[in-house]
């Protein structure tokens, strides 16, 4: 792995008298893995839930993130040199299907990550020593109960009796998984609070995990996970299933402090650097470069749309309201080397990532930000679900989710699907912009000659003009072309959808045009 990838992959990002032992020591932003009891206290499903309720109800207090001076001011390169030992995970050599690493602190994850281990129905905190780390420098290595700042699961995803990195907790509320061959891309977030608002965005943390050990033989491991913010507290609990798709079965809970205006529920994260749609103001020599290509929804009302993302000039914020969406994500579908030429990052290896709630949830909005990035370092798309109504304080919220991690959605669909999208000057108009939209699969392959389709478009503003659709045997599909020409607009919402006599046979693609 170069050290690019790396540098990218870490700038992501019982009983009442156990439940006041537990409660106690986070509510003094104190919490130290070394004074907690040493013997296992019950736990059960709602353990997190009860101390999240009786937490949203007291002043928030960050965790304890000072360190000794000589890991107080780590640079990547030497964070990175700190290494979890495998020797040392939890439940080595214990013929599971699961292992646990934990990262240290430090660099950019000062905070102490309380950490349990729950058998048998009782928690007991994972012990920490600095043996457990090996040091490339050895004046790295500090006696101090320091605590661990994250973690990641290990499952033999790939190879059987190879155990690899499948998952991981650290930074925030950020979470990233893999399916089998894939490398990581984007990221998830338990919470987003007001994401492109001009006022700023607060990070929840999770602050507290508990780890469930499996049985022999179950390949799925249960991660319990406690939010905390000043706005919010929180319940998570993920049941994960590595494979083919990687699973996450999620139920939370949110219990407000203040009311939230701009909530952010089963947040993506990702990164959109260019792509033939979008690369006016990049100088590359490779075709594209994205964690994501798309943002996907399948609506309550049975509309499958595909809007492709952008690297903007100016922040954009889209909403897009929904009543009980069926599903949302953001997508990959390019799986082929050629598509991004790039030997080191792999992009065509990144997974997707498609929430499918589970239950009614409401009306609200899938909202999409996109943020205006100079490199393909930083993460700068952002989408989640936005209920209509605002979160009020001392209210308690429950969203039950499905994700999937990875090569496409988990759904099989009749409809054509847009196999790209390439947007380039109209020859002697300065003005005007060239789309050309491929469709795949569905009724628009296979066809015979004689088969016909059209294109119905519509746009926001200024105009669309010389609209051609033709077959494109090279894929097997369809592509259709058009001019937009903007006028006086500054912005223009376009959507278009491929018909035949009988009505609309695609996905349908949305986009936001800007200067």
């Amino acid at each position: 792995m170069s050290s690019s990838v790396f540098r990218r992959d870490f700038l992501r990002a019982g009983s009442g008298v156990a439940l006041a032992a537990l409660t106690t020591d986070l509510f003094s932003g104190t919490a130290k893995a070394a004074d907690a009891p040493s013997a296992p206290i019950p736990f059960d499903n709602s353990t997190v839930t009860q101390i999240a309720r009786r937490l949203s109800t007291k002043p928030y207090s960050a965790p304890e993130q000072s360190l000794p001076k000589a890991i107080s001011n780590l640079t990547f390169d030497q964070f990175r040199s700190i290494e979890f030992r495998p020797d040392q995970a939890l439940w080595h050599g214990q013929n599971l299907a699961f292992d646990v690493e934990f990262f240290p602190r430090g660099f950019l994850y000062p905070q102490r990550i309380e950490m349990y281990e729950v058998v048998d129905g009782k928690s007991a905190p994972v012990p920490y020593t600095p043996d457990m780390f090996t040091y490339g420098d050895p004046m790295l290595r500090v006696t101090d109960n320091l605590g661990f700042a994250g973690l990641r699961l290990r499952y033999a995803i790939n190879t059987p009796g190879v155990m690899e990195e499948c998952a991981v907790f650290l930074g925030a509320s950020y979470f990233r998984a893999v399916a089998k061959g894939q490398n990581y891309g984007l990221s998830a977030r338990g919470f987003a609070d007001g994401t492109g608002d001009p006022k700023g965005e607060e990070f929840a943390i999770f602050r507290s995990f508990w780890i469930e050990k499996p049985q022999p033989g179950v390949d799925s491991v249960v991660v319990h996970a406690l939010l905390d913010s000043p706005s919010v507290t929180g319940a998570f609990r993920f049941t994960i299933r590595p494979g083919e798709t990687t699973i996450f079965d999620v139920q939370s809970t949110l219990f407000p402090r203040v009311k939230i205006e701009q909530s952010g529920v089963a947040a993506l994260t990702g990164m959109f650097y260019f792509d033939s749609n979008d690369r006016n103001h990049i100088d590359d020599w490779r075709p594209a470069a994205h964690d994501s290509e798309a943002l996907q929804i399948w609506t309550g009302s049975d509309q499958q749309l595909y809007r492709p993302l952008r690297n903007p000039l100016d922040l954009q914020f889209s909403a897009f309201s929904d009543i009980s969406p069926r599903g949302f994500g953001l997508m990959q579908r390019r799986r082929d080397f050629h598509d991004f030429e790039d030997l080191a990052l792999n992009y065509e290896k990144r997974p997707s990532l498609w929430i499918e709630p589970i239950g009614d949830w409401g009306a609200g909005f899938v909202d999409l930000v996109e943020i205006p990035t100079p490199n393909e370092v930083n993460d700068n798309i952002v989408s989640f679900w936005r209920p209509k109504d605002p979160m009020q304080a001392g209210h308690e919220y429950n969203f039950t989710y499905r994700m999937y991690w990875g090569m496409d959605v988990p759904f099989p669909t009749e409809l054509a699907r847009v196999g790209a999208t390439r947007v380039g000057a109209v020859t002697d108009h300065k003005e005007g912009r060239f789309f050309a939209i491929d469709f795949t699969g569905g009724p628009v392959s296979n066809t015979k000659p004689d088969a016909q389709f059209h294109l119905i478009p519509h746009t926001s503003a200024g105009t669309i003009k010389n609209v051609v659709v033709e077959p494109n045997p090279n894929i097997n599909g369809w592509r259709t072309t058009f001019e937009f020409y903007p006028g006086d607009a500054k912005l223009a919402e376009m959507n278009v959808v491929l018909a035949n006599d009988q009505g609309p046979v695609s996905e349908q693609w949305m986009y936001r045009w800007t200067p």
